[in-house]
């Protein structure tokens, strides 16, 4: 689909667990939940069908250039400005940018995944922040969080002021109610959720935990492919986009936004998510990450695994990312004369990893699905010291990755991590020994 093409769907009711969706990224998306409630021919009529109000939600400056600029127009029963001052509550274990709580150590750092909360913790108050870089005022950098959490926000609306959200469930399945429409994301999916957009995360299967890259910067975008061709990796039209389905609620609810690094609460006697009709190319979406044309080597060595990029959010030098979004899906390794997992590496860009599912082929052991680890400017990281006996003895015979699913947020700047991430009893103590064992083979014949 062209990036101007407008895209409609058949309405769906908020709470369906069978959502039907828009496709496409970066879209001119349009839909309605009532018939007759978007404009024809026009964004902004002096009277609007059904008494609803038009409003406008802008993700870029007005003047960005045509092919970045971000915005939608909302159809809505009362505009979002009707709430009380908002004040000041608890930011939890949730930080932003700028990251300067403790000392960003030089060394390799792994944590264990959070357990599941004990006390009810809804998605928002579920948030712990592990790293960052950048400055959220400054329009530059990202955050890292996790989130565990165990009950549906009912009552409570969020949206946030400081970034995009890029979600990477782990386990457990998210219920995402916008004011554009429902997602459903699941692991082995992933969901973006647009700065300033307000919604509500439902837990239609019981607790759930994963992933959340906060960017402060660029929006993400689907990478250029260069010599790949004109197909592969990420494909525009495999990205879901909701339709629209409103809330039509007057009861005493709670909006929580996150700004300027903090977070503030008013009360609202009406749900924010009563936009009957919208259209416009700022819209969450969603992606399904088995669909992920992965792209390798057939003959010898690694291609660099920004072959690997799904999303990604560029900064003013070309080539060097605020953020890149990578993915290590089930796969075949075909390679000949190659040591086939990672090479040993010490990298200008920062890299954190998660694990989604299974087993990470550099780190059989100690890296597992819920955790993460980080590899920040020029440490040197690689293959395990079993990783490296395995690989350099195996059979080079075709080989399936099966039943994995890593990733990695990459950032040009050091990721600083949080007081939590070093003292809040996730940090493995013992992460750098698995280099350890590592023997001194020099002298001997290949």
């Amino acid at each position: 689909m062209g990036a101007n093409d407008p895209v409609q769907q058949t309405p769906a009711k908020a709470g369906q667990s069978t959502l039907r969706c828009q496709t496409g990224f970066g879209n001119e998306f349009a839909s309605e939940a009532l018939p007759g409630a978007l404009p024809v021919g026009q964004n902004s009529p002096q009277r609007v069908e059904l008494g609803l109000y038009a409003e406008q939600l802008s993700g870029t400056a007005f003047t960005a250039p045509r092919a970045q600029n971000r915005r939608s127009w909302l159809y809505r029963i009362r505009p979002s400005a009707q709430h009380p001052p908002f004040s000041r509550i608890d930011n939890g274990l949730l930080r932003t940018g700028p990251f300067d709580e403790v000392d960003a150590p030089p060394n390799q750092l792994r944590w264990d995944p959070p357990g599941l909360p004990a006390a009810p913790t809804d998605f928002v108050q579920g948030l712990m922040t592990l790293a960052g870089n950048g400055d959220a005022g400054a329009g530059a950098g990202i955050a890292i969080h996790l989130y565990a959490a165990n009950r549906d926000m009912t009552d409570r609306y969020f949206f946030n002021s400081d970034g995009e959200m890029l979600l990477v469930p782990q386990q457990g399945t998210l219920r995402l109610c916008t004011e554009l429409g429902v997602l459903e994301v699941a692991p082995r999916e992933i969901a973006v959720i647009p700065r300033g957009l307000r919604f509500r995360v439902e837990l239609p299967r019981g607790p759930a935990r994963g992933y959340v890259c906060e960017n402060y910067g660029a929006h993400f975008r689907l990478p250029e492919l260069g010599p790949i061709g004109a197909n592969g990796l990420a494909n525009a039209r495999d990205f879901e986009v909701p339709v629209a389905a409103f809330e039509e609620r007057e009861v005493t609810l709670e909006l929580v936004t996150k700004f300027a690094g903090n977070l503030w609460a008013c009360a609202l006697d009406h749900s924010p998510l009563d936009v009957v009709a919208w259209h416009g190319n700022l819209v969450p979406y969603k992606y399904d990450l088995a669909r992920f044309n992965t792209i390798g080597s057939i003959s010898y060595d690694h291609c660099d695994p920004s072959i690997f990029t799904v999303l990604t959010s560029p900064t003013d030098t070309a080539g060097t990312a605020n953020c890149d979004f990578v993915i290590f899906p089930p796969r075949w390794m075909v390679a000949e004369r190659t040591f086939r997992p990672p090479w040993y590496h010490r990298n200008l860009m920062s890299e954190f990893m998660g694990l989604v599912e299974g087993v990470y082929d550099a780190k059989e052991e100690g890296f597992v699905p819920g955790g993460a680890s980080l590899h920040n400017c020029m440490s040197a990281h690689g293959p395990d010291a079993a990783t490296f006996e395995k690989a350099s003895a195996m059979d080079l015979q075709p080989q399936r990755y099966e039943a994995t699913l890593a990733f990695m947020f990459e950032s040009r700047n050091v990721l600083k991590p949080t007081r939590f991430a070093l003292e809040g009893g996730l940090l493995q103590q013992d992460y750098h020994a698995c280099w350890q064992g590592l023997q001194r083979h020099f002298g001997r014949p290949a």
